[in-house]
């Protein structure tokens, strides 16, 4: 898609994280949004702050760990925009737990949010863009996916299933008009779940701001590439060498500050209500 302006997206996880920074983007490029998030207050104020470009806003509410849901937020998508042309599956769900204290259901609602609702959403608007020959489905995943991240295995898990998911879509619709781009940052400043812990990722791992995902959207959405890794540091050197000794890039990980910070991220803050 070289150009942007008229087109029509679909932007799950608009409100969260960097879900606003992405739909801002969008919006300003001239791309009519439906924006999808949990909480109808927060849709509205986004959709607000964005009034003043020049591209339509819709909004819509949905629980994307039910497929009837999944099925009606495409509906309401297609019905509200007249067609979808980008797909941005950017709603996630993080948590940085030791394993054993990692409670079942949210294990579950991880793995239906992060995986299920991509899949799904997917496999629902995929067949209209075939028939034009045209669109773009991008996916918001980790290098947590790529590298593993110790204390935070459901999500790394879950990422790794959206990478790999991506890059097989990618490779299957080669030639069809439609492409399939997933997005890794890294550690994201100022937005999520480590701007709420007041909390920044050790100098030598490396990290993105919320602008740098965004325009990583952007570049997407301007090129055919499978993957875009969004972060400060080099990381392909340590993807590399995973796949050679995943033993060798864990060593090196902890020596890194990997391992420690993440374990630092389970412990309340020391001045953490208790009651």
């Amino acid at each position: 898609m070289s150009q942007l302006s008229g087109k029509n997206a679909l932007l799950t996880g608009a409100t969260g994280g960097i879900g606003p920074h992405i739909a801002r983007s969008l919006a300003a490029n001239g791309i009519n949004l439906l924006l999808s998030g949990r909480r109808a207050d927060r849709l509205q104020d986004l959709s607000e702050d964005l009034r003043s470009e020049p591209v339509r806003i819709e909004t819509a509410t949905a629980d994307l760990t039910r497929m009837d849901e999944l099925r009606g937020l495409a509906d309401n998508a297609v019905s509200a925009l007249g067609r979808i042309d980008i797909l941005i599956n950017n709603a996630g769900l993080e948590e940085v737990v030791p394993y054993q204290r990692h409670e079942p259901d949210q294990i579950q609602a991880a793995v239906l949010t992060n995986v299920m609702a991509p899949f799904l959403l997917t496999r629902i608007l995929l067949p209209a863009m075939l028939e034009r020959g045209d669109g773009h489905i991008i996916s918001i995943a980790s290098m947590a996916g790529r590298l593993g991240m110790p204390f935070g295995s459901t999500y790394s898990g879950t990422k790794a299933a959206l990478s790999e998911w991506g890059l097989s879509l990618w490779m299957e619709l080669q030639d069809t008009g439609v492409k399939v781009t997933t997005i890794c940052p890294g550690f994201v400043t100022d937005a999520g779940m480590f701007a709420r812990k007041e909390r920044d990722a050790p100098a030598s791992i490396g990290s993105c701001t919320p602008e740098q995902v965004a325009e990583a959207v952007l570049k997407a959405l301007h090129s055919d590439k499978p993957e875009i890794l969004v972060n400060s540091m080099p990381v392909r050197p340590l993807m590399t060498l995973k796949s050679i000794s995943p033993v060798a890039a864990a060593t090196l990980g902890k020596k890194l500050g990997l391992v420690e910070f993440l374990r630092s991220l389970t412990k309340p803050p020391r001045d953490a209500d208790t009651e």
